[in-house]
């Protein structure tokens, strides 16, 4: 098949790989110092303690979105209706299109940018760029998928453990939790997963921020899935090592996504009149900390 990954980052990067090495034709779409280098010497991609350089096509440009069966978007939030202006007039008539980005609503924005359905797909992996063109993988790697058996077999082959969720919504949002939880933390104090929740004081504010995150979730009528509580907990046991996207954000002085994570809970708290002081704090001080890069 052919695949195009909007969006040449950490987790474009990784998932396009493995596509690839599953025999997939796989272009990969992102930025200049990325693309020339996986041009010239392929997708470098660091997993296990191995390091294997993958063939894959780039590109700086939407055209190489252009004949694509299917196109999985994974740029950041604040970009989803740019890329969904660049790709609506090159996308064929038949072409699927994945939204694998943090957040609630990128999925239906994409949508609403491109004019045709989008589905929506919750991403749960660790991976970084250790360099231009070279992704390094720390742990995780489950999809869960919006419906479409097809695609969950397609990805399943690949090495892409993926499952299929009648309640979607509550999957994003049990993301969004778990972002809402660690992402704004560990950028605050750039410090990995492991670090800080051994931390005094950090598992009763990791709670409050799930108890927050959970009533709001609640009034907007979605069932979050499980115990959050529980699956807050254990993620700093399975990616110890794992650094925020926001805290690689921060650390590189680019844009964050908070706006779209904590920022996105104070915003619904706020349209419900719902108290959520942890979240508005974690996202002021990240946002403090962007207007300082």
């Amino acid at each position: 098949m052919k695949i195009a990954i909007m969006g040449a980052g950490a987790v474009g990067c990784y998932y396009g790989a493995l596509l690839a090495l599953g025999g997939h034709e796989v272009t990969l779409i992102g930025r200049p110092q990325h693309v020339e280098a996986m041009n010239r010497d392929g997708l470098r991609l660091e997993r296990a303690g191995e390091s294997v350089f993958v063939p894959v096509q780039a590109s700086t440009e939407a055209e190489g979105a252009l004949d694509a069966e299917l196109v999985l978007v994974c740029v950041k939030s604040a970009d989803t209706e740019e890329a969904g202006r660049a790709l609506r007039p090159v996308l064929g008539a038949d072409a699927l299109v994945l939204s694998l980005q943090n957040g609630v609503d990128n999925a239906e924005r994409l949508q609403a940018a491109l004019g045709r359905g989008v589905i929506p797909v919750v991403v749960y992996v660790g991976t970084d760029m250790a360099g231009a063109g070279h992704v390094r993988h720390h742990g995780g790697g489950r999809l869960v998928l919006g419906g479409h058996l097809a695609l969950a077999k397609l990805f399943t082959r690949a090495g892409i453990p993926t499952e299929i969720s009648s309640n979607v919504q509550g999957a994003l949002w049990s993301k969004v939790i778990l972002n809402c939880a660690y992402n704004a933390i560990s950028a605050i104090a750039q410090m990995p997963y492991g670090r800080f929740a051994d931390f005094p004081g950090a598992e009763r504010v990791l709670r409050d921020v799930v108890d927050e995150c959970l009533t709001v979730a609640s009034r907007l009528g979605v069932t979050v899935p499980g115990d959050m509580h529980e699956v807050v907990s254990q993620l700093a046991v399975l990616m110890p090592e794992q650094r925020s996207s926001t805290a690689q954000d921060l650390a590189r002085g680019r844009p964050t996504e908070i706006d779209y994570l904590n920022g996105y809970v104070v915003r619904q708290g706020e349209a419900l009149s719902i108290p959520v002081p942890v979240n508005r704090t974690l996202h002021m001080l990240v946002k403090m900390l962007e207007k300082k890069n």
